[in-house]
């Protein structure tokens, strides 16, 4: 069940928010529990009981970790949810590349993914690590830790919400009018984002991904298009996430903040996937060492006859190592392929790149110079990300610099910019905060009333979509 349905919009979340509202407030918690459960079951009913493991473990863990703070006991606990994140996703991909190096035959399992599986793992583990630690306290509500780790608006597509982030609001999101109303608005502008938009520039990127012999223009379209896609469908399902939250009063972390107009590939990812990127950091990058070097990691050197102190060079090695090691595990977690890989080590490089000598040039270009060398730097990337192994996405990259000699342009790419140029030009508008700046400029004020007005607007017209449509895939089931 997804959020841009007829399904979830009509027969579940209608009645969800109806009874939610008439609910006393002792209940709700329990009844949010039981309804995440049950949204969960109707895509995986088996898998829930995997779901409802992960609650039980992890709330138990909780108090042992709590109690007795042993790095014995906080490590079995992290071996235990990899181990079933790696059972489940990746299994089929280690007896796979075991089979090809030693050339032997071991059956593959025949398990099926569990939808955000890799969601709810990563908000288990911050869990368990941040009452390690000593930065949260253990929730003692078995209900509102379960609701925690299942509760529908993030649980299959984000973001990652940290449990101290939200734990004050577990025993207190009282539905407020206001916070409601906003939230109404932020899922409108999301399910408008996806359903409008992503879904839109996903059937461009599909007919150019399934044509062969793609001129060089060609190539470039459909892989902006692709480009607009997952950005659009991913940071749609955000919003619908914190929209959803904010109609039952929780409020989610941002996710994604204009990716697209960074000005670095370092930039791109604090404004891309923002709770995943954070994830990695606090609990891979910085217990690793992260770019921490220490006063024995220094040498004194003389330059410019004054006297300074540099990095030895093996603390720069570990930097690069941790920034390689989390980059390879970022893109391992978006997938159980090797181009998901190859996509983490990309931005791997090119981070230590920046960081060990580009930044600083950068700085002295212009600011549309510099996005568009990160464009095209994060276009290149998509090429890797959407494709289903190395022979495709180097063809498709052969397609793009015309090495196969086809041609610049053809008339497919015309038909095709043709037919799909008011949705480009929408989701490149859609990019920048220009748009909405200026739309919340003169919708202020008395004219307060136009905002929702335009969300029941977009409503009217997704839905409108939806009815006659029937393209409306799902990106996160690989996640």
């Amino acid at each position: 069940m997804v959020f841009s349905s007829l399904l979830f919009l009509f027969y579940f979340l209608a009645p969800v928010l109806l009874i939610y509202h008439f609910l006393p407030e002792k209940h709700k918690n329990v009844m949010l529990f039981v309804v995440s459960l049950f949204f969960y079951a109707w895509g995986e009913p088996m898998y829930v009981l995997l779901m409802l493991f992960s609650v039980c473990f992890n709330y138990f863990f909780g108090f042992v970790i709590d109690k007795h703070k042993s790095r014995a006991v906080i490590a079995f606990n992290c071996v235990v949810n990899l181990g079933l994140l790696v059972i489940f996703k990746y299994s089929n991909f280690f007896i796979s590349g075991v089979n090809s190096v030693i050339r032997t035959n071991f059956p593959l399992l025949k398990l099926a993914l569990p939808i955000g599986i890799s969601f709810y793992t990563f908000q288990a583990l911050s869990y368990c690590i941040d009452v390690f630690r000593g930065k949260t306290k253990v929730q003692k509500s078995f209900v509102a830790f379960g609701l925690y780790l299942s509760f529908f608006p993030q649980l299959i597509a984000g973001p990652i919400v940290r449990y101290d982030d939200i734990a004050a609001q577990l025993n207190n999101h009282p539905q407020k009018i206001g916070m409601f109303s906003d939230g109404v608005q932020r899922f409108c502008v999301g399910l408008a984002k996806k359903v409008l938009i992503a879904n839109n520039a996903g059937q461009l990127w599909e007919l150019s991904a399934a044509t062969s012999g793609r001129s060089m223009l060609s190539a470039w379209l459909g892989i902006i298009a692709y480009t607009i896609q997952i950005y659009y469908d991913f940071s749609g399902y955000s919003d619908m996430a914190i929209g959803l939250g904010r109609m039952f009063g929780f409020k989610f972390c941002e996710n994604f903040n204009y990716p697209y107009i960074s000005k670095s590939i370092t930039e791109f990812w604090r404004r891309w996937h923002i709770s995943l990127s954070s994830w990695f950091k606090e609990y891979v990058y910085i217990p690793l060492g992260g770019s921490h070097i220490y006063e024995t990691d220094y040498k004194t050197t003389t330059r410019w006859g004054k006297l300074v102190l540099t990095p030895a060079k093996k603390a720069k090695l570990r930097i690069y190592l941790n920034i390689f090691t989390v980059w390879m595990l970022t893109g391992l977690w978006h997938g159980a392929s090797m181009n998901f890989v190859a996509w983490g080590i990309y931005y791997g490089v090119l981070l230590i790149v920046e960081k060990q000598f580009l930044l600083k040039k950068l700085e002295k270009l212009p600011g549309f110079v510099r996005t568009i060398y990160t464009m095209a730097i994060v276009i290149v990337g998509w090429v890797f990300f959407a494709s289903t192994n190395f022979a495709s996405a180097f063809s498709y990259i052969g397609s793009m610099i015309n090495i196969f000699n086809i041609g610049f342009g053809d008339s497919v790419f015309l038909f095709r910019l043709f037919s799909y140029w008011l949705v480009l030009l929408a989701a490149v508008v859609g990019c920048t905060p220009k748009t909405k700046q200026i739309f919340m400029k003169y919708t202020s004020g008395k004219l307060h009333w136009i905002r929702p007005l335009m969300a029941f607007v977009l409503l009217v017209v997704c839905v409108a979509y939806l009815v006659d449509d029937t393209y409306n895939p799902f990106l996160y089931f690989r996640f």
